[in-house]
């Protein structure tokens, strides 16, 4: 049975987790790093995992649950309690593991190779502060095709696998395409990708209705269109001029993505028809880099163009300016005016 000693250690141990989750979380603000548990919600809702199987009473790695099904702001990503945490019940579950009273098993959701906690997070807290590896758990397995790990929770890699699932599903490009890299750092471009096929296949629909009786591209004619016309084309360019070297850990479908923004605001600016990929990748390419020292001198061309240069874009000649000016006016429209016409059908 716990004594006030028992309390008293508890409290100060549950005031010390709470200094370090408030030290945890301001440091987090200062990097930019999210240090919340991870949503069961979300990442169930993202990766449609619905199906579940009981596996009964297991010891569990703790290190191996990394979120909550409702609780998930009240602890730090390392269950350190934070205000929203009850302090009382903290500090009596504390008190009575250090007593051996001992506790009930938590409950779990597991996907992949890691769990989420349905209920327990003030026993889950408890047990870390305490230096324990496991905990017993009523296991309930939730069953997706997409595997996940611990480290999938770093820096966001589950949610770029459920994106990268969602996009495979949509498009079959793997099937269609084994050899492509299509392959992102950051959440979010998938769906991008997709736009960008939905606008292709508008475009060569347009096209077809323009050319009489040919019928218009079906789905799958419009992705392997898309890859092989437009996507490859730009991923040749960003190999030839090894801009991949200037983005220390980013992808040639990172890449494309920005040159294809880039694209598009010089050919909005100036009034341009659509740049060719070595255009695009070599204009891009004058003014952008993940280097720090090539980024100050990219800064520096870019003043002094402004300043004694015309309204030519930066690495671009006068003739191919005036040749896409001249194309534009013959009615040649970039992706993001074909995008505003679809938009409007």
């Amino acid at each position: 049975m716990s004594t006030p000693n028992h309390r008293v250690a508890a409290y100060e141990k549950y005031k010390q987790s709470l200094t370090k989750a408030q030290l945890a979380d301001l440091m987090s603000r200062m990097t930019g790093a999210d240090d919340d548990l991870v949503s069961y919600d979300r990442v169930a809702k993202h990766l449609h995992a619905r199906q579940q199987i009981e596996r009964g009473v297991q010891m569990v790695p703790l290190q191996q649950i990394v979120g909550s099904v409702g609780r998930y702001r009240d602890f730090t990503r390392s269950f350190l309690p934070r205000a929203g945490a009850n302090a009382e019940r903290w500090t009596r579950l504390d008190a009575a593991m250090n007593a051996l009273e001992g506790f009930p098993p938590i409950e779990l959701f597991k996907i992949g190779e890691v769990y989420f906690v349905r209920d327990g997070n003030h026993r889950v807290s408890v047990a870390r502060a305490n230096g324990l590896s496991h905990i017993e758990a009523y296991v309930t397995e939730v069953k997706t095709d997409i595997p996940l790990t611990v480290s999938d929770f770093e820096r966001d890699q589950w949610l770029l696998k459920a994106e990268a699932a969602e996009f495979e599903a949509a498009t079959h490009l793997n099937q269609l395409r084994p050899e492509n890299q299509v392959r992102f750092t950051e959440p979010g471009r998938y769906t991008l990708l997709l736009q960008h096929i939905e606008v292709h296949k508008y475009l060569r629909d347009t096209e077809c209705a323009d050319h009489g009786n040919r019928p218009e591209l079906s789905w799958e004619e419009a992705v392997l269109s898309w890859y092989d016309t437009v996507y490859l084309p730009v991923a040749d360019a960003i190999e030839r001029y090894q801009l991949l070297d200037h983005f220390p850990g980013r992808t040639e479908a990172d890449l494309y993505l920005w040159i294809a923004l880039h694209r598009e605001r010089l050919a909005q600016h100036h009034e341009l028809a659509p740049l060719d990929p070595d255009t695009a990748v070599s204009t891009f390419l004058e003014t952008h880099s993940e280097r720090p020292l090539e980024r100050v001198m990219q800064g520096l061309r870019i003043g002094f163009h402004r300043l004694f240069s015309d309204e030519r874009p930066l690495g671009m000649s006068e003739a191919a300016f005036n040749e896409l000016r001249q194309r534009h006016a013959a009615g040649e429209i970039s992706l993001a005016e074909a995008d505003l016409r679809l938009l409007e059908k």
